[in-house]
């Protein structure tokens, strides 16, 4: 995401830092020296300093171009939103609870006609603006173009640009367009793919250095499908068919993993794969709960995402956070993990490593690049002020997030994003909806007139044992 102000010299003075392996509770207060998009210094008095006109060694003789006050407010790394589908922005708040396969007869782009570019761009824009006013700094965004069209593509990454063999072509030639965009592999699920395709992405993701998105078990009949279909050559585990076929690295992510059973989680763990979990998604389409504690104590690396906007409805990590920290008690009433500081680590640090970009994003520390926000704590949510690590996941909701920079930019001021014009964008949305509207009418009649065969269906998968249960209590209840 790209702001239009060029980067420069900005000092934030006086606010809390977090810092995920100091206090988490009450974070010092600190200064913050960014220059040229990469945090230089972290320390309390570099202010006072330059109050005083004593050089600081880190500007190397530069001036500080802006100054942003910090008192009373906190400066959190931003958030990676490592599981994220742009293509149906429009259609957040369109569908109730609905099971997995319902919604995706309802949501997913084949299901709809070609859509304009316009509306490709428009959309892009509003789920990343969504995205910036909720403290998320990257996005990964595994965008379903269908029919597959290089100028849907190019409106897609000009979007991005402007807010912050044919696969190893795109590759190569967009992967150095913008130092802010970056590709990844996205198979949408291993058992829709031959082993010869995956064989290929696994090659491409090894020679090339690219990480692998896949969405697997996100539901029970996804599950069942796995079983039937890879039982003879992979004992119905498409953990082994990605072993099989070399996808089973720590390059690959795995979306959702919310039926894995504990030998699959024990595989993953000795991989070093990731696991990216969408606790609000899973819940709106009824897909379960993941083994959140199982992952954790097997040392699996867990990141957090937000899924589309159609099953979650909302780009918001701070939801994302809370689901993640409280449901693993529906398997586990015990205490124990995972704690708030860890939903932060998982939603910044863990989910940064998804993408390859550990170690360059995710956490506030000189040599990182300067992707954060500041929160303000004069907010209800933290008044009184205990814990700035429990306040984070468990009481605020991204209402008090007031400026969001990226990659050094400053890219929401005062609550509002200085790239692009927001009243514009709405209006063009009101526009496309026009459009858009009567295409979900149609989908709408069409699955009605479908549902009580689908459901049927639904019903049917229940039949067979897959040996796992994400679900608990009396069904009767």
């Amino acid at each position: 995401m790209a702001g239009t102000d060029t980067r420069g010299v900005i000092l934030i003075k006086n606010g809390r830092v977090y810092d995920h392996d100091g206090d988490v509770d009450m974070p010092p207060v600190a200064d913050v020296l960014i220059v040229d998009g990469v945090i230089k210094a972290v320390r309390a008095g570099m202010a006072t300093d330059l109050e005083q006109r004593r050089a600081l060694p880190e500007l190397g003789g530069r001036a500080i171009e802006k100054t942003i006050d910090a008192t009373d407010k906190l400066v959190m790394p931003g958030f990676v939103n490592a599981h994220y589908h742009s293509h149906d922005v429009l259609l957040k708040g369109c569908f109730e609870t609905i099971p997995l396969e319902l919604w995706v007869l309802s949501a997913l782009p084949p299901a709809y006609p070609k859509r304009s570019t316009a509306e490709m761009r428009a959309r892009t824009l509003v789920g990343a603006l969504e995205c910036l006013r909720g403290g998320i700094t990257t996005v990964q965004d595994l965008c379903t173009i269908y029919p597959f069209d290089e100028e849907h593509l190019e409106a897609v990454l000009q979007a991005y640009q402007d807010i912050a063999q044919l696969l190893r072509d795109i590759l190569v030639s967009q992967r150095k367009r913008h130092p802010r965009l970056t590709f990844a592999l996205g198979p949408t699920s291993p058992e829709r793919c031959t082993p010869g395709i995956l064989e290929k992405l696994a090659e491409l993701s090894h020679t090339e250095n690219v990480p692998v998105y896949t969405h697997i078990y996100e539901s029970r009949p996804m599950t069942l499908i796995a079983r039937q279909t890879h039982d003879l050559e992979d004992g119905g585990s498409l953990i082994n068919y990605l072993r099989r076929v070399g996808l089973l690295t720590p390059r690959t992510n795995l979306a959702h993993s919310v039926w894995m059973t504990r030998a699959e989680i024990d595989a993953i763990a000795q991989a070093g794969t990731n696991v990216v979990l969408n606790p609000v998604g899973n819940l709106k389409t009824r897909s379960g709960v993941a083994p959140i504690r199982g992952y954790l104590r097997k040392g699996v690396q867990v990141a957090l995402g937000c899924d589309n906007c159609s099953c979650s409805d909302s780009q918001n990590m701070f939801q994302s956070m809370k689901l993640f920290a409280g449901l693993a008690a529906v398997t586990q009433p015990e205490p124990g993990p995972p704690t708030a500081a860890q939903a932060i680590r998982c939603a910044t640090v863990a989910s940064a490593r998804t993408a390859g970009l550990d170690g360059r994003i995710g956490a506030l520390r000189p040599g990182m690049a300067a992707d954060l926000f500041i929160l303000d704590l004069a907010d209800p949510s933290f008044v009184p002020l205990n814990s700035i690590a429990r306040q984070v996941v468990f009481t605020e909701s991204g209402r008090a997030v007031e400026t969001v920079i990226v990659d050094g930019r400053v890219v929401v001021a005062d609550r509002k994003v200085t790239t692009i014009d927001e009243r514009a964008l709405r209006e063009e949305v009101a526009g496309l909806m026009k459009v858009l509207r009567k295409d979900i009418e149609a989908v709408v009649r069409r699955n009605d007139a479908m549902l009580p065969y689908l459901m049927a269906a639904q019903r049917k998968t229940w039949e067979v044992d897959i040996g796992v249960n994400r679900y608990v209590g009396n069904a009767d209840d």
